[in-house]
This record gives C-alpha cells, sequence and structure tokens, in this order.
C-alpha cells in the first residue's frame, strides 16, 4: 500500500514548487513597479543555494524578463541592479543554467549595462558576467565580437577593487587563444593590470596574476614587454620573485612560478638566471611534495615539467632536488586502498585526481629524462617505473596513454634502456597495440618511439619485424599527417639498416615503387631526407644493391636525376649523392651509371662544386666506379679519361680540405697501379 501512496505524494509535491515558482514570476509582469521590485528582491531570497527552484524559474521564463526589467530605461536602478543579481545568483547554478542564459543572450544585455554611470549597477552586471564566463559552457568569443567592449573594460579598471576582481578574473577566463592575447595587449592590458599587483586586496592581486599567466603562455611579445615593466619602481619579475615565497597562499606562488615559467619559455629571461634556477625551479618542485593538495601536485608537475623541456642543465638541477624522481613515484599510489579510506567523498576525489596524477608525473618523467643518461638511469630504477608506464599505454584516459607514451619516448633515446629496461618489460608489444587506431598524437609520439626500437642495436628490433611492422609503417607513410609520415619511413629506415636481403625485399614490396617515387618529391624536407635514407640503406652491400637495381634501377636512377637538378638544399643532394655511390658500388649497377651520360656529367659538375660534402660525396662516386680489383674497370677508367675526370681528380689532390684531398688521391692511385 505505501507504494500506491508514494506517488501522488511526489506529484503535489513539485506541483506545489512549480506553483511557488510561477507566483515569483508573475509578479514580474505586475503594472505596480514597487511591487515588480518586491518580486524581484524576493525572488532572490528564494534563489540562494537552490539550484532546483533556479532550474525552475529559468524553464517559466523569468530570465526573458529579468532582462526585459535590466535594460528598460524607465526601470528604476535598484530594480535594473537587483534584475542583475538574481541573473548573477541563476548563473550559478548548473551549466543548463548557463547554457539558458546565453541562450537568451544575456552577455550583451550585460555588456550594454556596463555604460551606465552607476557604480553598483555596473558592479552587478560585472559580478554576472564573470560568473557566466568563468563557466567552460560559455563561447569566450562573445566577449570580442563587439571591438568596443576591451577598451571600455579596461576603462572601468580603475573604479574599484570589485570591478579590478572581476574584470581580470574575465580576462583571464576568456583569453584562449593568440588572437585574444594580441587584443588584450594591444588594448593596454600590461599598463592597466601591473598595478594591480600590490593591490591591498588579495583577490585583485591573484586574479591579476592569473591574467599574466595567461597572456604571457607562448607568447614572446607580451613576455618580451613583462620584462621591463616596473611595479612601483621594482621589476616584475621580482614582484612575482616575493610572490613565490613560502609564507604567501600556495595558489599565488604556484602561479607567480607559472608566470616566470612562461616568460622564461617565451626567451624573455634566461635559463640560468636566479630568479628561475633559484626561485621558479625549487618552489616548482616543492609543489610536487606531498603535503599538498592534490590538484597542487599536478599544476607543480606539469608546470615544472614545461619549465625544463628544453634545457639539460634544468633537467640536472631538478633531478637533484627534494628527491623529485623518488617524490613522483607517489603520483601512482591514488586512490589510496579502500581498506585506508572511510571517507566517501576523499575516495571520489582521489578517483577524480588519479588520472591527472598520473599523467602529470609521465609528464616530468619525459620531460627530466629526455636528455641526460644518469636521469634516465634513475627513472626506470625507481620502484616498478617500466610497468606503470607499460600499463599506463593501455588506461582508458587518452591523456594518461599520451603521457606515458611520451615518457616512453624519452627514456627510448637511451641506448642502455633500449638493452635492458626495454627489453625486459617487452615494451614494443603494449606500443604496437597502441599503433593500431590511436589519434595522431598518440600515433605521432607511439610511431616515434617505434624509429629508436628500431634502432639496430634494439633487443626488441627483431620481434616487432616478426610481428608484421612493416605494412602499419607504410601506412603511416601515406597519412596527411607530416609527422607520421616522417616517423614511418624514419622506423624503415633504421629498421633497413644493415638489415638481411628478405626485409629489404619485403619493404620495397609493402611500400610499392609508387609511393616509395612519391615520398621523394614530398613536400616536407624530413620526409624527402628519411626516404632517401632508407633508399640508401636499402642499396647496402653488393647483392641488395645489385637485386634492387636490377628490378628498379631505371625509376630509381629518373629520381636521382630529379633531385640532383631540382632546388634542394646540401643536405638533401649530398645524401643523393651518397645512394649514387653505393649504387657505383654494384658490380651490376655501375653500369647504369656508365651508360649515362648526364648523370656522369652531373657527378662531375658536383665534384667542383663550392661544398666539400657535395664534392667529396661526389668524388667517393668516381672512386667506386673506376676500383681497380673490378671487372671492366680498365674499360670505365678510360671513358672516364676520355670525360676529363682525371683533370678534376688531379686538381682536388691539392684541395684544402685534408679529406677531400685524400679521397682524390685514392682515386688516382686506381690509375696509377
Amino acid at each position: 500500500m505505501a507504494c500506491l501512496l508514494e506517488a501522488p505524494l511526489r506529484i503535489s509535491v513539485l506541483s506545489e514548487v512549480t506553483a511557488t515558482s510561477r507566483h515569483y514570476v508573475d509578479r514580474l509582469f505586475d503594472p505596480d513597479p514597487q511591487k515588480v521590485l518586491q518580486g524581484v528582491i524576493d525572488m532572490k531570497n528564494a534563489v540562494i543555494g537552490n539550484n532546483k527552484q533556479k532550474a525552475n524559474l529559468i524553464v517559466l521564463g523569468a530570465v526573458p524578463r529579468l532582462l526585459y526589467l535590466l535594460q528598460q530605461s524607465s526601470s528604476s536602478l535598484e530594480l535594473r541592479t537587483e534584475c542583475a543579481v538574481v541573473l548573477g545568483s541563476l548563473a550559478m547554478g548548473t551549466e543548463n543554467n548557463i547554457k539558458s542564459l546565453v541562450d537568451c543572450h544575456i552577455i550583451p544585455a550585460l555588456l550594454q549595462g556596463l555604460l551606465s554611470p552607476d557604480l553598483i549597477f555596473i558592479e552587478a552586471c560585472l559580478r554576472c558576467l564573470r560568473t557566466v564566463f568563468i563557466s567552460p559552457v560559455t563561447p569566450v568569443q562573445l566577449l570580442y565580437t563587439d571591438p568596443t567592449v576591451i577598451p571600455h573594460l579596461m576603462s572601468l579598471l580603475s573604479n574599484s577593487q570589485r570591478t579590478q576582481e572581476y574584470i581580470t578574473q574575465i580576462f583571464s577566463h576568456c583569453c584562449k587563444t593568440p588572437e585574444h592575447q594580441t587584443v588584450l595587449f594591444n588594448h593596454g592590458a600590461i599598463q592597466n593590470i601591473a598595478p594591480l599587483l600590490i593591490s591591498p586586496s588579495y583577490k585583485v592581486r591573484m586574479q591579476a596574476l592569473k591574467c599574466f599567466s595567461v597572456l604571457a603562455y607562448e607568447n614572446t611579445q607580451v613576455s618580451m614587454t613583462l620584462v621591463n615593466v616596473l611595479v612601483d619602481g621594482e621589476l616584475l619579475s621580482q614582484v612575482f620573485v616575493k610572490m613565490m615565497q613560502r609564507d604567501q597562499p600556495v595558489e599565488m606562488q604556484l602561479t607567480a612560478a607559472k608566470c616566470l615559467t612562461y616568460m622564461c619559455r617565451a626567451g624573455a629571461i634566461r635559463t640560468d638566471d636566479s630568479c628561475i634556477v633559484l626561485k621558479t625551479l625549487p618552489c616548482l618542485v616543492r609543489m610536487c611534495s606531498k603535503e599538498h593538495l592534490l590538484e597542487e601536485r599536478v599544476e607543480g608537475a606539469e608546470t615544472l615539467a614545461y619549465l625544463m623541456e628544453p634545457d639539460v642543465e634544468l633537467q640536472r638541477i631538478a633531478s637533484t632536488t627534494d628527491h623529485l624522481v623518488a617524490m613522483l613515484a607517489d603520483y601512482f599510489k591514488y586512490p589510496s586502498s579502500v581498506s585506508a579510506i572511510t571517507d566517501i567523498k576523499r575516495l571520489d576525489h582521489d578517483l577524480k585526481h588519479a588520472h591527472e596524477l598520473r599523467q602529470a608525473a609521465f609528464k616530468l618523467y619525459a620531460s627530466l629524462g629526455s636528455n641526460d643518461e644518469d636521469i634516465r638511469k634513475k627513472i626506470t630504477e625507481t620502484e616498478n617505473m617500466m610497468d606503470r608506464i607499460v600499463s599506463g599505454l593501455s588506461e582508458s584516459s587518452i591523456k594518461v596513454r599520451l603521457a606515458a607514451v611520451r615518457c616512453l619516448h624519452s627514456l627510448s633515446r637511451s641506448v642502455q634502456q633500449l638493452r635492458t629496461s626495454f627489453h625486459d618489460h617487452a615494451v614494443w608489444k603494449p606500443l604496437m597495440k597502441l599503433l593500431q587506431n590511436a589519434p595522431d598524437e598518440v600515433l605521432v609520439m607511439a610511431s616515434s618511439t617505434l624509429c629508436n626500437l628500431l634502432l639496430e642495436f634494439s633487443p626488441s628490433k627483431e620481434p616487432i619485424l616478426e610481428s608484421g611492422v612493416i605494412e602499419l609503417l607504410c601506412s603511416l607513410t601515406q597519412s596527411d599527417s607530416s609527422a607520421l609520415r616522417v616517423n614511418g619511413i624514419w622506423a624503415l629506415m633504421n629498421m633497413a639498416f644493415q638489415a638481411d636481403q628478405k626485409v629489404k625485399v619485403e619493404i620495397v614490396r609493402c611500400l610499392g615503387t609508387e609511393q616509395l617515387f612519391r615520398l621523394l618529391s614530398d613536400p616536407d624536407t624530413n620526409v624527402l631526407m628519411k626516404t632517401l635514407g632508407l633508399l640508401r640503406n636499402l642499396l647496402s652491400t653488393r647483392p641488395h644493391i645489385d637485386q634492387i637495381m636490377s628490378s628498379h634501377g631505371k625509376q630509381i636512377m629518373q629520381a636521382v636525376t630529379l633531385i640532383l637538378e631540382a632546388e634542394h638544399s646540401i643536405e638533401v643532394k649530398e645524401q643523393t649523392l651518397c645512394i649514387l655511390a653505393n649504387i657505383a658500388d654494384g658490380n651490376t649497377a655501375k653500369e647504369l651509371i656508365m651508360t649515362n651520360d648526364d648523370m656522369l656529367q652531373k657527378i662531375k659538375y658536383y665534384m667542383g662544386h663550392s661544398n666539400v660534402k657535395l664534392q667529396l660525396a661526389a668524388t667517393f662516386c668516381i672512386s667506386n666506379l673506376i676500383w681497380n680489383e673490378e671487372d671492366g674497370s680498365q674499360e670505365r677508367q678510360d671513358k672516364l679519361r676520355e670525360m676529363g675526370f682525371v683533370d678534376v681528380l688531379h686538381k682536388l689532390t691539392q684541395a684544402s680540405d685534408p679529406n677531400l684531398s685524400d679521397r682524390a688521391k685514392t682515386a688516382m692511385q686506381q690509375y696509377l697501379a
């Protein structure tokens, strides 16, 4: 029987709530302005902390009416202000509430309200705008639609501490792209916001600091300007250093460290500057310790990873500061074992941040180990580290997978690790799995790592070859992404180095000559260089050279001709001449050069080139063609003498470069023998 009574009870409660809400909305339409004002004030009191009431009022159409009253010049200032306050309260509800408010065009209405001369009304409008703009569902572009808005907001900054807090908070949340940075910079953000860093209000100082961190991020123009800014006679960088002191709130320390990190990465502060080495780096390492909140530890680790990414000296300093490498191992211990947790809220919090912690730790390990062999060794010897990376590669979170593979890539630069940890943990297996259908950013990092695992001294090379990787790599070379094309061809190049004939034939078969020659005319120089490297590795050892040239000689010679005739860098032409030198070393393949007078003239031209590298490669080619101990050497020598090569060689024996003159002398001896 209890069940039958429950349903009607629910309906009556719901209708009661809706009826009450309807009453609030109806009062907004009362002809008496005083009653309307009282209705808005009552509505304000009813919605505080009551999300259900907020949702009901929105559904019942309160927002368009409140916006209408807010914009009416006939409404009293008090009424307009109370409307802005209620709208701000409705915005503090759920994301759906915000969507409804934005759909009702609340932003242009509130921005219009900022033109009022009344400060209290302006502050109410700004407070509501701030709440709307800090929501992830609000399109930040709405702040930039009207070009008069940003300069007007700048002019309001000096009005009160509240306008300063709200406006800087809006700026820091709505500055998402380089274009946004430029707009704010051009409208005087730096000059206008810098004085706020010494405001008596903590909230204002904090929001101003956040503004500078988003303005400086990856922006050289802003960062270079910030370096020279004085605040109350003190350089801005020194103001930031003071904000990083231990007696400041953690949020302030972290944000100030971010500002200096971004200025450093943008090239405005040197990496060996004392404010980076002695202040910023230790502050960020401190943020990674156990005594901080999980969110702070995530932010500290990610910022530190970014700070030292390009600088080996900072990596070395960080690795020996406060046992950082061991400290990071703790990032993998969340959520704590369930038996130790009695607080469900704490478990929920730990679970939520566990992914972020692992991602941050992997990123920081990747950054720490990107250059120094000793640091890499320290990382791999940290408790269960390789197992953690391997399990990270198959995590559900794409961000964790990407960070884990970045970490693996960083460690894979070590010959020592490739021979030991990588082999012991069969890292190639989860890596191959990851390559099957990952998003491009993961593919780029995973295929880069694979390139290192395929180096000839890596014990993983053999099992990877047996797993059918050639087809996968050939498919990468057809990608629209140049980074994936480079990695695909690079891995094939590493695979072909000193490989068996069987592997080389399989590469050529799978790649197909058409694709190989398409890659030789790729607009990306890196792709072209790696393809030439692949060709050079395929054309090594005589039987291989002769076999490949007997089936593909015509196309290869054509490709070589095109590259030598086109506008290419010295490196590209040198690599191409080295391929020719390899062809000249074949038993039968060398005839493809000897019967091609046009090619011989090209070689002669490069022997007289102004660049020593090209001269060396061309001379090496001729040396291989005239080598005495081989069949037909006499005829080849005679033909090349007739074409004037001996005179060129004689001239090169006098070259100022010792390598070139030695190479020419060795070639000349073939004629004298």
